[in-house]
């Protein structure tokens, strides 16, 4: 197969990361892949690709907070999704100066060194946390940006950076805002591997936090078709375009789907641990993909509740393998 673009993805190591990198390899894509520095040398859930994939696959290790490194790493790439970021909700509230380091100085990192290197095209990764509670729904990128967590706030200053470079420089930057994506090798923190592990381990006292909210899922290969189809973009450049599944549903009736996908009968239980802050908890998450869909083509694969099955089908399916089950602390709360 003829390789296409030679491509740097950060955050390889990653949930999202991890799979993109696959998705590129299989699209023919040659790619580096940039991942945390850690002196075991992990790279993450990259290290449980198969080794025929990872064979294909250039590892840099370093840190996005690190101009040297980012530079260095991005040398000889055409093109750049930045995934690169801390994403946990509850631990923004315990760290939040590491927030700001690593989202924002870590995104002006990549899109000063894409600006000095010349690269073609930078795809950097938002959050439908940066819109809040919606204010209307279905939530267009017109839609005000309201930080309810230092996490959502970081976010939103690390996409201004990006588009900040567009219009100073014509960095070729477009800003991808998934809603909220699931699938297999997600963290625990994430509410939907949280219920799945847990009935996976055998228990049916489930411990969530507020069951009340919607949120807009997305299955994690409809996010990556997103990434790629935003890459080939022209009329992307400088905007910001929603990936949703344009469904709602609230975390409770999404516990209940689980129970049933999975046959188990579950008691869902409130850990108060679990509960954000009240003025902090995005109550509503509910997206339109009305830009993405006419710039690109894209639609996605799991839409709908029906297509929200599937992708948890899959997603339980991967979960109850015993291997990738022991890498999880099934009703431990992760931060």
């Amino acid at each position: 197969m003829k390789r296409k673009n030679r491509v740097l993805v950060t955050g390889a190591d990653g949930f999202i990361g991890s799979h993109l990198v696959e998705y590129l390899i299989k699209e023919g894509y040659t790619v580096k892949a940039f991942c945390i520095y850690n002196s075991l040398g992990s790279w993450g859930w990259l290290d449980s690709l198969p080794p025929a994939l990872q064979a294909e696959l250039e590892v840099v290790l370093g840190d996005i907070r690190d101009p040297l490194c980012v530079r260095e790493a991005m040398l000889g790439c055409d093109q750049v999704f930045h995934l690169a970021a801390l994403i946990a909700i509850p631990y923004s509230y315990v760290a939040p100066a590491s927030y700001i380091d690593t989202n924002i100085h870590g995104t002006l990192n990549v899109v000063q060194a894409a600006r000095d290197l010349g690269v073609q095209r930078v795809v950097h990764t938002s959050t439908s946390e940066t819109y809040g509670t919606a204010q209307f729904v279905p939530i267009t990128e017109d839609h005000p940006l309201v930080g309810q967590s230092p996490y959502a706030a970081s976010k939103i200053g690390a996409d201004q950076i990006a588009l900040s470079y567009w219009r100073s420089f014509e960095t070729p930057v477009a800003v991808l805002r998934p809603f909220n994506t699931y699938g297999p090798r997600q963290s625990a923190r994430a509410v939907i591997p949280t219920i799945i592990s847990q009935i996976a381990a055998g228990q049916r006292q489930i411990r969530l936090g507020s069951l009340s909210p919607t949120r807009d899922f997305n299955y994690v290969a409809d996010t990556c078709a997103a990434f790629l189809a935003l890459a080939a973009s022209d009329a992307a450049l400088g905007q910001v375009v929603n990936a949703s599944s344009q469904f709602e549903i609230s975390i409770g009736d999404t516990a209940a789907l689980i129970a049933e996908v999975m046959n188990a009968e579950v008691e869902i239980v409130t850990d108060e641990q679990r509960l954000r802050p009240e003025a902090s908890e995005v109550n509503r998450l509910f997206g339109d993909n009305t830009r993405l869909r006419e710039l690109t083509g894209w639609q996605p694969a799991y839409g709908s509740q029906e297509g929200l099955r599937r992708g948890l089908q899959r997603t339980a399916e991967w979960f109850i393998d015993p291997a990738n089950l022991a890498r999880y602390r099934p009703g431990a709360y992760a931060v």
